[in-house]
């Protein structure tokens, strides 16, 4: 073997090394991880069945509900639900004046049941929608679909709803219009294809036998949510009921290296999350896990990381601790991690990226400086000595990592709720897996990733 040059020794040392991190991470490991997580997902399609799953696994934990307590010590473990679609835990450290904070999202791209959605037309019973968050809407017509969330009657009594996910349940679906007639339809821009007031789903088709009911469709439609859950037609402006892809995730590839499921983004990281969480043990500060809603339109509402929920956590958390420092100060102390996803390069569309400054599925954790579009606008850019302390973490740790940009500068861009977190003055950065296929009805991650991404957030609890 050739000796090596005095250059491609420095060139070793001061390049950056590149390389697929499945070379370094054990395998079963990984698909072990991949599995409860796949099992996790199944079953948290919909923000508030996330919350549901999330309060169950922190309940098995010993996790104290905030409200049933008074005070807390050093290693107690207490959660706070707000409205059953936001959540913070926390795991009280040796040191209660600073946290640890990882944050990430609940909510996905959905179609959600306009206020008065039942109509009649053309012999089918069907329903309106509004879809939620950034979609490309045709890729939800032809696409089988489930009905979650919750109704309540005119006396009040509250109704959960679960239709489609079982393999005896019906489904739903948007129809497409046939190629042969679709000549004016392919003529539109791609955000024309399908328009929002198209995309109606069709719910039934038989009628009454009763020649004085003028919508003989769309009374079959509504008597039987008479009769199965008590609802009349003016209980759907109350109601919050979602329309999300029937397909569960699976396996991808020959060797069943990657995942593809619906809702990835973000409850990937919730998941990772939530596992680092459950295996911290003695933490020198307090670990804080925050799952927010309404990130994929802007985090806004009550339950949105843009809203006081936090602050009004980190209150209780003063009171509870006997906090001997303000709550801004706390803030102050903390340091943060956004845990959401980012565009992985596509090989059908690179043109989308800047080869250099992409992240590659496969390559581990995707830690990013700032996010937003343009000139950085709606981010949080992360200060040097954060990412120094960072990349600490990750190379004690021997965690696989890579940085990059969502895609060419002007090309778009997208937020997360780093901005609202590093508000308060604590430092803050995202970092997670990255996604081919983001926000579609099935995106794709790398298994080596999301196991990257929960190794990451276990050390930086640790810390």
């Amino acid at each position: 073997m050739a000796k090596k040059s005095v250059n491609e020794k420095l060139q070793k040392k001061i390049f950056l090394d590149k390389k697929s991190s499945w070379h370094d991470l054990k395998k079963d490991q990984v698909f072990k991880f991949a599995d409860s997580y796949k099992k996790f997902l199944k079953e948290s399609k919909t923000e508030r069945l996330c919350i549901e799953n999330v309060v169950k696994v922190l309940k098995k934990n010993d996790f104290k509900d905030i409200n049933t307590i008074t005070n807390v010590k050093e290693g107690d473990k207490i959660y706070k639900n707000v409205r059953g679609k936001a959540l913070l835990a926390a795991i009280i450290g040796k040191n209660p004046s600073k946290w640890q904070l990882i944050g990430s999202h609940v909510d996905s791209p959905r179609l959600d049941l306009k206020p008065h959605p039942v109509y009649e037309d053309s012999g089918f019973g069907l329903i309106k929608t509004h879809y939620y968050g950034g979609v490309k809407k045709y890729h939800w017509v032809n696409t089988p679909l489930a009905l979650h969330g919750v109704a309540f009657t005119k006396e009040g009594k509250k109704v959960t709803i679960a239709i489609g996910d079982k393999d005896d349940e019906p489904k739903f679906i948007i129809p497409d219009l046939l190629p042969h007639l679709a000549r004016n339809q392919m003529e539109r821009k791609a955000n024309k294809i399908i328009e929002g007031e198209e995309l109606n789903i069709l719910v039934g088709s038989i009628p009454v036998d009763d020649d004085k009911i003028k919508e003989q469709v769309k009374f079959t439609v509504l008597k039987y949510l008479h009769k199965e859950y008590g609802l009349i037609e003016e209980d759907f402006a109350i109601a919050e009921l979602e329309l999300v892809p029937v397909t569960n995730p699976m396996d991808i590839g020959f060797d069943s290296s990657l995942i593809a499921a619906y809702g990835q983004d973000d409850k990937v990281c919730v998941y990772a999350s939530l596992m680092a969480l459950l295996e911290t043990k003695e933490p020198k500060n307090t670990s804080v896990a925050f799952f927010a809603d309404k990130e994929e339109i802007g985090s806004v509402g009550d339950t949105g990381a843009a809203s006081f929920v936090l602050q009004n956590f980190a209150h209780d958390y003063a009171q509870l601790t006997k906090l001997k420092i303000t709550v801004s100060n706390l803030f102050e102390n903390s340091n943060a991690v956004s845990a959401d996803v980012t565009a992985g390069m596509n090989p059908n569309y690179k043109d989308v990226h800047d080869p250099s400054n992409a992240s590659y599925l496969g390559r581990g954790v995707s830690v990013e400086k700032y996010g937003g579009g343009g000139g950085k606008y709606s981010t949080q850019d992360a200060h040097s000595e954060y990412m120094q302390y960072i990349r600490e973490i990750l190379d004690k740790n021997k965690i696989a990592w890579q940085t990059g940009e969502l895609g060419k500068i002007d090309l778009g861009g997208g937020g997360t709720i780093a901005m609202f977190l590093s508000r308060y003055g604590m430092n803050c950065l995202d970092a997670g897996p990255s996604l081919l296929g983001m926000h579609s009805p099935c995106e794709v991650t790398s298994k080596a990733d999301i196991y990257s991404s929960y190794l990451f957030y276990k050390a930086f609890f640790k810390e």
